[in-house]
């Protein structure tokens, strides 16, 4: 077969390795990266890199283009995105996770009368991923790509009290746990203490610690392998979410969770 005539496809060897984008390769390392932080500076995510400020700062842009990554302009710290939402929205969707509660959580707004809602770990955040409001006046309001600190939130504490221990290990050996109120858990041992508080009973409660003013009652969902991939919560107005009605709420958030975890065909660990 003459040169003119040679049938055109990949080049010789090609199907030896597989053909990479370097630069993709950076970016997506880049993102990866930032989701399991709580911010980098430009330098910081330079040298967990490896590569040159100007190299980093290139793909900071371009990603910072198409959403997937933002600054901020008082700590001049690099963040994930919110159009990285986006694609774990569509993960989301083919796993299957929220449309499975979203019955349960409507179920269980109709049942207590405050906003259910869905949320996954998110580096060192809860993720909030869907949510039915009450119909109250006065109600609690998390859009779907809200996060909130794991110490600070009733879905965060619950998969960190279920969840795997170094979770937990990554989120006290990082930077001093933030206050929000004066009720928010700051030290390690405080947290600890709430958390085993939490398996004990088998739910957790934010009593004002993120917001004054606001309860929220939350239990963790489990995958088939018996670890906590999600939380289901209600949450509302403290004159609503009483201290006398935090164990029917606390049972009434265990068995939504409970009923997610079957429809994941999960279970929660022995």
């Amino acid at each position: 077969m003459s040169q003119a005539t040679r049938k055109r496809g990949r080049p010789k060897g090609a199907a030896q390795a597989p053909a990479t984008v370097q630069a993709l390769d950076r970016a997506l390392d880049m993102l990866d990266l930032l989701a399991r932080s709580n911010g980098l500076t430009l330098s910081e995510i330079a040298e967990a890199m490896d590569q040159s400020p100007s190299t980093v700062h290139r793909l900071l842009t371009t990603l910072a283009g198409r959403g997937m990554a933002e600054s901020d302009m008082a700590t001049q710290a690099w963040h994930i995105g919110p159009a990285t939402f986006r694609l774990g929205s569509a993960f989301m969707r083919r796993s299957g996770i929220v449309e499975r509660a979203r019955p349960i959580l409507r179920a269980l707004m109709e049942d207590t009368g405050e906003t259910a809602n869905l949320g996954i770990l998110n580096g060192d955040a809860v993720l909030f991923v869907s949510q039915v409001e009450t119909q109250e006046t006065i109600r609690a309001y998390f859009p779907p790509g809200t996060r909130s600190p794991l110490h600070a939130s009733g879905i965060g504490k619950a998969l960190l009290a279920f969840g795997r221990p170094a979770a937990l290990r990554a989120l006290l050996d990082g930077p001093a746990l933030q206050g929000f109120t004066d009720r928010t858990l700051v030290t390690p041992d405080a947290l600890r203490e709430d958390l085993n508080r939490i398996r004990h009973r088998g739910f957790s409660v934010d009593d004002e610690e993120r917001s004054r003013g606001m309860r929220c009652v939350a239990a963790p969902v489990f995958d088939l392998t018996g670890e906590a991939v999600a939380g289901i919560s209600v949450s509302g107005p403290a004159h609503r979410v009483g201290a006398e009605h935090i164990k029917t709420l606390g049972a009434a958030v265990m068995a939504a969770a409970a009923d997610l975890t079957q429809a994941l065909g999960g279970e929660p660990p022995a």
